[in-house]
């Protein structure tokens, strides 16, 4: 992973070989486990996501051939993970795989087990699992991390209160009543630091993006209406691929520097070339499958530079990015995440939501390893203070204001997203298109 001083424009290449391996043994599962069938089954028809997407690690009676299709084994912890790719950890032990869930006692629940089921993991411990089926020498587990990529839960269940009462100061953290961005980045910080020195940062970024979730989705139909689908079967959103922030130029960097309090780290910058207008830092928190994509108005100029730790001047030209920013506010503070981007069966997932009145726009990437499409956007009142400046500072004409104040601004998405051959990288080119088709100047 690229270090703060490392971080760099990247591209990520696919790895077939790797994800063929995970993908032949999941089938050989599936196939000698009519449990896995069943649930395979209930997955794709009731949330549109496939039992790859939630599969947390699989278990091996023999680790030879991994070293072969690029995985490489920690010598530490007898773990197998591919350094290149997203996909699940391998470990030796008796056939089967552990599905990731956001609780194991809401799964547990919303598949109909019960108090029979024993739960390795003290209530509130970062690491909490059960093992549901053992069929055919195929054993089936479930498991809820939160801030470790650990297999046997740590010790740490006195930290259970702690976690609960930061929990409730990120999702009552005040958003809107502060009279300019640096009061609300200094509360927010207090508040960071606060959890990271009781709870360490693994366990606190865990945290925070729990609470950010949970606002994002309040403000948005399309979410609520996968979150329903996705809990039916207990599952949360464990399918999280990564979040998104808009952020103005002036605190961008204050918005990296809260993440990597979190402990989270830069891994490559985006930049999507000279007539797009805008770039992303790309930063992923290695314990807890964390990964910010983080948006602001760019020049080709300053791509060079770290722009992510060198403060960036004001302008008074807005891009996409900005714009938005100005209308809602902040990402990180008043508005909320922009997407939340999940992985999915793309075809499925799309046409099952399409059934429940939540239709998606055009796909903005369509390649053999990569697909990707926002459900259309949630629609926001701009609040009339924040379009008075806009159109006093020349951001929009009096005409775009006049049709924001009648029919709203787009505000948030769903993203729905299909990864195949371990590709864990981003189209520049396809989410530049949807970066332009999301700027309220097109819609007005």
């Amino acid at each position: 992973m690229a270090t703060r001083s490392e971080s760099v424009v990247q591209s990520w290449s696919p790895a077939p070989q790797a994800a063929s391996w995970i993908t032949d043994r999941l089938e050989t599962f599936r196939q000698r486990s009519t449990f896995l069938q069943d649930f395979d089954t209930r997955l794709r028809k009731e949330t549109g996501t496939r039992l790859l997407d939630w599969t947390d690690r699989i278990f091996t009676v023999s680790t030879a051939e991994l070293s072969t299709v690029g995985f490489e084994e920690d010598a530490a912890s007898s773990v197998w993970r591919h350094p290149d790719a997203l996909l699940p950890a391998v470990e030796l032990g008796v056939d089967g795989l552990a599905i990731r869930v956001e609780s194991v006692v809401d799964f547990l629940n919303a598949q109909g087990f019960d108090d029979r089921i024993s739960i390795v993991g003290d209530s509130g411990a970062a690491v909490r699992r059960a093992c549901i089926s053992d069929q055919n020498g195929v054993r089936v587990s479930v498991i809820e991390s939160h801030g470790s990529v650990d297999w046997d839960p740590g010790n740490d269940a006195p930290l259970s209160g702690a976690v609960s009462r930061h929990l409730e100061a990120f999702r009552l953290r005040r958003r809107r009543d502060f009279a300019d961005n640096m009061n609300a980045f200094q509360h927010t910080e207090r508040l960071i630091r606060a959890a990271v020195d009781e709870l360490g940062p693994d366990r606190a970024c865990d945290v925070f993006f729990t609470a950010e979730r949970g606002y994002w989705q309040s403000r948005n139909q399309a979410a609520r209406v996968q979150w329903a689908r996705q809990a039916e079967l207990g599952m949360g959103w464990a399918n999280h691929d990564h979040h998104t922030y808009r952020s103005s130029r002036t605190v961008f960097s204050q918005l990296v520097r809260m993440l990597e309090l979190l402990g989270m780290e830069c891994r490559e910058r985006f930049y999507a070339g000279r007539e797009a207008g805008w770039g992303a830092q790309v930063l992923e928190q290695p314990r807890t499958r964390i990964i910010v994509f983080a948006d602001v108005d760019l020049t080709a100029d300053e791509v060079k530079q770290d722009f992510s730790h060198e403060p960036l001047r004001d302008r008074a030209e807005l891009g996409t990015v900005g714009l938005w920013c100005r209308l809602h506010g902040e990402a990180f503070l008043q508005a909320g995440l922009h997407h939340l981007e999940c992985q999915f069966d793309f075809d499925q997932a799309r046409e099952q939501l399409a059934t429940l009145g939540v239709p998606t726009m055009a796909p903005f990437t369509d390649l053999p390893h990569l697909k990707q499409a926002f459900t259309k956007g949630e629609i926001w009142r701009v609040d009339e203070r924040r379009l008075a400046a806009a159109l006093e500072t020349g951001a929009v004409t009096s005409q775009q204001a006049d049709e924001f104040r009648k029919s709203g601004v787009l505000g948030s998405h769903l993203e729905i997203l299909q990864r195949d051959d371990g590709y864990k990288g981003f189209n520049q080119s396809g989410i530049s298109d949807i970066i332009l088709a999301t700027d309220p100047r097109m819609q007005a």
